[in-house]
């Protein structure tokens, strides 16, 4: 079940200033009183390009520079625990700096802190180049675990600017192997699995995720369902949030783009697969990674009402569900 968590955000995430920085983290410990003690939240929504994405001029962006839509980051979830006060981000999008500042203010930290672990489901630019704030021309951080697949590893350690990262030791590269889980303290533990899609650089995976209570299914990058070894209706049963590549609505999205190149499961295509499940399994189901051109990522549209109506969630940034 997921808690609804009404979080104000600081004047800082949307128009670059913040005006009373004590107050707000005030505020975010009162309303966060009773979050569980280990819980996930949502980052970011929105496909590797964002929204709005370069060069757009259709409706789906400008309603954003008209003040109708806000931004939305790409897609990215954490794992928190309250008591310890760690956090492990699943991506390293290129939102990072203001996906970390939310989450400070969220967990009511006075001072920034960056996560205990890093981990990267492939080489797709929405996924991994926030990895760059890490290095001497941002941040300067200091041997940042960063859990990667092989083939993940060895683009890092051997293409720039990724490889300055990893001799000058901002980032400590840490190898998964696939479907052998790693545990992030005593609150968690995480798998990575082998899924199929455009592998040009390094291979890509999703994520199972577990808690003292629960267990997260993530896949925000998948080229079909069917072209999958598992099959995604049973992989939901085993869990109890299933959070699903939704980056397009229906075929005709991108008008003059062949879509056998940039192949996902469509929205539609979901909604059909997955249409006789018992309700108790549809709503285990939330589609996130959205592109800019999917109506499911607007503040408000009938596409989103119609598959909400079904019995299936929605990802929004600040969505949390615990663990």
């Amino acid at each position: 079940m997921h808690i609804a968590v009404r979080i104000f955000f600081c004047v800082f995430l949307f128009s670059g200033g913040c005006r009373d920085q004590g107050s707000s983290l005030k505020v975010h410990r009162e309303l966060n009183a009773d979050l569980p003690d280990k819980y996930l939240i949502v980052l970011g929504i929105a496909q590797d390009g964002g929204f709005p994405q370069i060069g757009c001029e259709k409706a789906c962006c400008t309603d954003h520079w008209k003040g109708r839509e806000v931004k939305k980051n790409v897609s990215s979830l954490a794992l928190v625990d309250r008591k310890s006060g760690s956090y492990w981000i699943i991506e390293a999008t290129p939102d990072i700096g203001q996906q970390l500042k939310f989450l400070q203010d969220h967990m009511g930290q006075e001072s920034f802190r960056l996560p205990e672990g890093i981990f990267i489901s492939h080489a797709h630019i929405g996924h991994y180049a926030g990895l760059m704030y890490l290095g001497r021309e941002a941040f300067g951080a200091q041997n940042i675990p960063v859990h990667a697949m092989p083939r993940m590893d060895s683009f890092l350690r051997t293409n720039g600017p990724w490889s300055q990262l990893v001799t000058t030791g901002n980032i400590s590269l840490k190898r998964m192997k696939e479907d052998s889980a790693i545990r992030l303290g005593d609150a968690f533990k995480i798998s990575p699995f082998r899924v199929p899609h455009r592998d040009e650089y390094s291979e890509t995976v999703g994520f199972r995720i577990e808690g003292p209570n629960k267990t997260i299914l993530f896949i925000p990058d998948i080229d079909k369902w069917e072209k999958w070894k598992l099959d995604i209706r049973h992989e939901v049963q085993k869990v109890d949030v299933a959070f699903l590549d939704g980056t397009f609505f229906k075929e005709d999205e991108l008008p003059g783009r062949d879509m056998r190149e940039i192949p996902h499961p469509l929205i539609s295509e979901s909604l059909t697969a997955f249409s006789d499940l018992p309700a108790t399994e549809k709503k285990k189901i939330v589609f996130i990674h959205f592109n800019h051109t999917n109506p499911l990522l607007k503040r408000s549209s009938a596409e989103k009402d119609s598959v909400v109506s079904k019995g299936f969630g929605v990802a929004h940034e600040g969505m949390v569900t615990g663990l």
